[in-house]
């Protein structure tokens, strides 16, 4: 038996397993028919793939998707419907998404935000004055408020805790806004939680004593930011 050289080979095959033209795919073809050689084969192979669309697309029930959705919803989501049927009292009044300085006069209170400060209390009258002191991120009050506004009021108050000390007021409302947001979070809520964060620990240094009555609640917000929003970076090291 003579020995072949392997180019010569090939191009002897290659006329054989070359794609014939368009027009003669199908001359012929009967697919009940199984192949009974390589070149019917791959004539098959050539008209079954000249045959599917260059774009498939998935057909997918949206029924279905949301039935089996696996991203957790925080307590305040699954209940926000519930909470927004809540009739508000009469003396709330909520600001409009954009207005900054009415929001931090709606968390904090008018005495706070005239003094940058908790000041001794001049009203004398029974009952609460939310108004002066502020009023608390009830659920009734925080579930009307979209992604949105939640972001803005995020964004204003952190803007106020830039400058200023930690207070009570302000980290009920962090707690309960960062609460509200939904995961995945929007590129501007990233950067602000972690802005928050940053504060929070900025805060916690200049603290004289561990036993201080915002220490904890600092570092609850840090550990919502690190842990439950993944910005481990952020975290505290373990001691």
């Amino acid at each position: 038996m003579a020995w072949v050289p392997a180019e010569s080979a090939v191009e002897e095959l290659m006329p054989r397993l070359l794609p014939v033209e368009p027009c003669d795919l199908t001359e012929g073809f009967d697919p009940s028919v199984p192949p009974r050689t390589p070149q019917e084969y791959l004539r098959r192979v050539q008209i079954e793939a000249a045959q599917c669309p260059d774009v498939v697309v998935a057909q997918i029930d949206p029924k279905k998707l949301k039935r089996k959705q696996s991203v957790n919803i925080s307590s305040v989501n699954k209940h926000r419907n519930h909470w927004k049927s809540q009739q508000l009292d009469s003396n709330v009044t909520m600001p409009k998404s954009e207005d900054e300085e009415g929001w931090k006069k709606f968390c904090l209170g008018e005495r706070l935000y005239a003094e940058g400060a908790i000041g001794p209390s001049t009203n004398e009258s029974p009952g609460i004055d939310y108004v002066q002191i502020g009023f608390p991120p009830l659920l009734s009050i925080v579930s009307r408020m979209n992604q949105a506004t939640v972001t803005s009021v995020l964004e204003y108050l952190s803007n106020w805790f830039g400058e200023r000390d930690f207070t009570p007021e302000l980290g009920r409302w962090f707690y309960a806004l960062l609460a509200c947001l939904e995961k995945p979070l929007l590129p501007e809520a990233h950067s602000l939680i972690r802005q928050l964060a940053r504060r929070c620990s900025e805060v916690r240094l200049l603290v004289g004593s561990k036993d201080d009555e915002r220490v904890p609640a600092l570092n609850l917000l840090i550990c919502l930011v690190s842990r439950y929003f993944d910005q481990r970076d952020l975290a505290d090291e373990p001691s």
